[in-house]
């Protein structure tokens, strides 16, 4: 038989057993019973959730630089736990994105940073959905077996359009890779005052919808409260009172008191420094004292050896008359104080400011967020006045009442003699530097005025970012106006360039350079003196001396304080470690440097060597005859304030004592005070 026949029949023969087959089969399929199907509920139990054992422990992610968004993370864990959720807490820091795609459920509390990047320890993560959302070789369904939710800590202080950038990010770039969001993005906003409560409600929504197991949307209501929402009811809530936001809301307050300030009516503040504290024990006082005459508790007549005054009560030796006058009962009270005489100053007798420093302001809130901070960002922040305004009024005399209460509650404490703590209840001197920015404070001179009046001098700090301000202080002459005049006027310095100033003050404006350059401008026309207040941070701006020596021209300061920083502990709002602190020859070093590159115009004529603090001043203005007078005419100051005729810096100067002088052996220490050194007894390792 052919080769061809035997292979048609062979093929034919195998169609018909498959087919003879599939015939079979289907008979036999056709005889089964048929059962019907039945739906299984969605959720037997709505009081357990829908996978009660899931192959993976869902997981909560922090982005955090400060530690907000940490410990809200772990308070959500805790809630978490409570009902029975399992979850695992997670910096993203340690974490494989290449892991993601396989995870069932992620929430992921998000912080926005500065420029509305991420906090460091989220960077990799961010980057890399970023990248894949952008790498058309992933795909739009990398995550798509994945469910999320997303709440947001941010500031709209900084902008809307960095308002919570890194949250909205974290949810826009999960959904373009097919994750499920279960709860619409959430968003908190830190200096609004209700961060906390919008976190509380977001936190019952997601424990709702993990304990119900519905992830519809249309089902849930995810979204934050609104501020119609937050604001029902009676009286304050939210930061608000009466439809009017309060500058310090509830929690700021709460922070503020127990790091020991009085809280002055909705936006002011007073507090007691440590330098207070000291001087009133007879322990010395702050730099202010050695460069400015500032004491802390009375201010008295100081008078050549012999001098005669008209009462016909003379000083010898070093026994020298002096007085305090309580304002409001007109009256002179005289004592005896045993301190070295001080030459008299263009044949005038010099006045001594012995007083009480008050350190206040009218305006918590600030326009940065300096790393080296004292109040570690406890304090509000704003670009403009958006508050409830107090009246100046109020202001001082409860400042006033404060002061006399914290005074009195140093009684007993070991070196506070009667005499100190009597003279220390009459505040004479006003420093405008305690936190936030004074000169935000809409009726700034009204306020300044108020304390002239009661013969108090004022120093007043701004942070170099509201110009329009600075301006506004130029003393008015007018007829029927009074005339508004500092002792000292200060602008802080923190940096010499726009990129060091940006990483250091972390400013809320985006046009900040500009601000602190006209800031400096503006400073140029006052009369009063005008100080640069440089804070030198070991690693960040110490290396500047020549950009620094730039920027005198431009405000032509009468002086420039030089400090090194303070450390203030650990912070999560700082990165600062003691390693950043410069020592004072570190200080000295630079600023003798700096006055070399001013050939000639400045010369260090202070130091204080306590604080770590140096003074240069202007040789042609306050060195007179090969001495320095750097110290203030308190007296005359007023004097000339309540005359209402123009005067400049040069009207009130007094001689700066010899152990005040850069280079004493008293560095900078009042040898009439009881110098006071603390032992240590550290532990060795061993």
């Amino acid at each position: 038989m052919p080769t061809t026949t035997v292979t048609t029949h062979l093929t034919l023969l195998t169609i018909l057993s498959a087919a003879t087959l599939y015939c079979l089969y289907k008979s036999h399929s056709l005889r089964k019973p048929k059962h019907p199907k039945i739906k299984k509920p969605l959720n037997p139990n709505p009081n357990t959730p829908l996978n009660p054992k899931p192959t993976k422990t869902p997981k909560i992610f922090y982005i955090s630089e400060t530690n907000t968004s940490k410990n809200l993370a772990k308070h959500l864990y805790k809630i978490l736990k409570t009902n029975n959720l399992k979850f695992d807490l997670i910096n993203p820091e340690t974490y494989e994105p290449e892991d993601l795609h396989s995870e069932d459920l992620v929430l992921i509390i998000a912080s926005t940073w500065q420029d509305g990047l991420s906090p460091s320890n989220g960077v990799f993560l961010s980057n890399w959905l970023n990248e894949s959302v952008s790498d058309f070789r992933v795909g739009s369904l990398l995550l798509k077996g994945v469910k999320f939710g997303v709440f947001g800590v941010g500031s709209r202080s900084y902008g809307e359009e960095r308002f919570n950038k890194v949250g909205r990010g974290f949810s826009s770039g999960m959904k373009a890779l097919g994750a499920v969001e279960i709860l619409p993005i959430c968003e908190g906003d830190v200096d609004e005052g209700d961060l906390d409560e919008v976190f509380e409600k977001w936190c019952e929504d997601v424990v709702r919808v993990l304990k119900s197991g519905i992830v519809d949307l249309e089902d849930i209501a995810g979204k934050a409260p609104t501020k119609k929402d937050l604001e029902k009811g009676a009286g304050m809530r939210n930061g608000k009172k009466n439809g009017v936001k309060e500058m310090v809301t509830p929690v700021i307050r709460a922070s503020l008191t127990k790091q020991g300030y009085k809280i002055i009516g909705s936006h002011s503040g007073v507090k007691i420094c440590r330098w207070t504290k000291s001087q009133l024990r007879g322990r010395g006082g702050c730099y202010k004292h050695s460069f400015y005459g500032i004491e802390s508790h009375s201010y008295g007549l100081s008078l050549p050896i012999c001098a005669s005054i008209s009462n016909g009560v003379k000083a010898t030796n070093s026994v020298c008359i002096s007085y305090r006058r309580d304002q409001g009962m007109q009256n002179l009270e005289w004592a005896l104080r045993c301190r070295k005489p001080i030459m008299a100053h263009n044949s005038r007798m010099l006045l001594r400011m012995l007083t009480w420093c008050m350190e206040a302001t009218p305006s918590l809130a600030c326009a940065n967020k300096c790393v080296f901070c004292w109040r570690h960002h406890t304090n509000p922040v704003g670009k403009s006045w958006q508050w409830q305004m107090d009246d100046p009024l109020m202001i001082v005399n409860s400042a006033l009442d404060q002061h006399k209460k914290m005074i009195k509650q140093m009684k007993g404490v070991p070196g506070v003699t009667a005499e100190r703590l009597s003279e220390g209840l009459s505040p004479r001197h006003c420093a405008l530097s305690l936190v936030g920015e004074p000169i935000m404070y809409p009726e700034i001179n009204t306020l300044v005025d108020e304390l002239h009046q009661r013969r108090i001098s004022t120093f007043l700090v701004t942070n170099a970012q509201f110009p329009e301000k600075i301006i506004s202080l130029k003393p008015i002459t007018q007829v029927g106006m009074p005339a508004f005049h500092f002792a000292l006027l200060y602008v802080s310095v923190d940096a010499a360039n726009k990129d060091s100033m940006k990483a250091i003050d972390r400013p809320l404006f985006g046009d900040f350079w500009e601000r602190f350059v006209d800031s400096l401008k503006a400073l140029k026309d006052k009369q009063q003196r005008t100080v640069y207040r440089l804070t030198l941070v070991k690693g960040w701006n110490t290396e500047e001396v020549d950009a620094y020596s730039r920027l005198f021209s431009i405000g032509n300061p009468d002086f420039v304080e030089i400090k090194g920083v303070t450390y203030c502990g650990t912070s999560a709002t700082s990165k600062l470690t003691m390693e950043n602190v410069p020592w004072h020859a570190d200080v000295k070093e630079f600023s003798e440097a700096l006055a070399q590159k001013s050939n000639g115009e400045y010369e260090v004529a202070c130091e204080h060597v306590h604080s770590c603090c140096v003074l240069l001043a202007k040789v042609d203005k306050f060195k007179v005859d090969g001495q320095w007078h750097t110290w203030i005419d308190y007296e005359k100051f007023h004097d000339l304030v309540a005359s209402g005729k123009p005067f400049d810096s040069n009207d009130y100067m007094a001689l700066t004592p010899s152990w005040a002088v850069y280079g004493a052996n008293e560095g900078g220490f009042d040898p009439d005070q009881a110098r006071y050194k603390k032992e240590r007894n550290h532990k060795t390792k061993g």
